[in-house]
């Protein structure tokens, strides 16, 4: 589904374009109701008769639903139009931290300072039984006020209590079986390239992982 500006998506007017990804396009939109812009992300239609990509697609907005934490990002509505999911989100201002890291080296007390959020997040999502699965600087947000925003659960899967969940965990539906591997190779922590059970260690691997192998943290 190709929209407009003006376009409507449910309560939402499409005000402009924000960008594509691998499985939505993006869009800044106008909660109409509220008086506030949102960003909505809508399947694109190749991806609707996809089972696997509309699993991920709904469960990254389960997932995020789920975690309450100003570390990442809110979700404030899931709908559907003429057949295509869409979830409607917080509209972040500002860059990813693979934009940043283009632009040059981060200052020390700002690593720190966005080390700390992200483990901040992490621990939320961790102790609600979910491990992100694909965590790296594509998905991690920092707006323009310094704040730093985990994104895109989409390869997020449930922990069982007795690895680590807080037994109140949100149940979600698995995106692989046994011996699938899916995530990012760079970043990925060796159990999750072999395919093997995950835990919440998986990510931390992740959130210490450089873009380069070997070259220490993506921070």
């Amino acid at each position: 589904m190709t929209l407009t500006t003006g376009s409507k998506v449910g309560p939402y007017e499409i005000v402009s374009v924000l960008g594509t990804g691998g499985m939505g396009e993006v869009y800044r939109a106008r909660d109409i109701a509220l008086g506030r812009d949102v960003a909505l992300k809508i399947l694109r239609p190749d991806g609707v008769h996809d089972a696997d990509r509309l699993r991920r697609f709904r469960q990254e907005a389960q997932a995020a639903a789920a975690l309450s934490h100003p570390n990442i990002m809110a979700i404030h509505f899931v709908g559907e139009q003429d057949g295509s999911p869409y979830i409607v989100s917080e509209l972040l201002e500002g860059n990813s931290l693979c934009e940043s890291l283009r632009s040059g080296a981060i200052p020390f007390r700002n690593c720190i300072d966005y080390a700390l959020q992200i483990a901040q997040g992490l621990a939320t999502a961790h102790e609600k039984g979910i491990i992100h699965r694909d965590l790296k600087p594509e998905n991690i947000f920092i707006t323009k006020e310094g704040h730093v925003k985990i994104l895109d659960f989409g390869l997020a899967k449930l922990i069982r209590s007795e690895e680590g969940g807080d037994g109140n965990a949100l149940t979600l539906t698995q995106c692989s079986s046994p011996g699938v591997v899916l995530g990012t190779v760079g970043y990925m922590s060796p159990e999750q390239v072999r395919g093997k059970p995950l835990d919440s260690r998986s990510d931390i691997f992740s959130f210490g992982r450089g873009p380069n192998s070997g070259k220490g943290s993506a921070l």
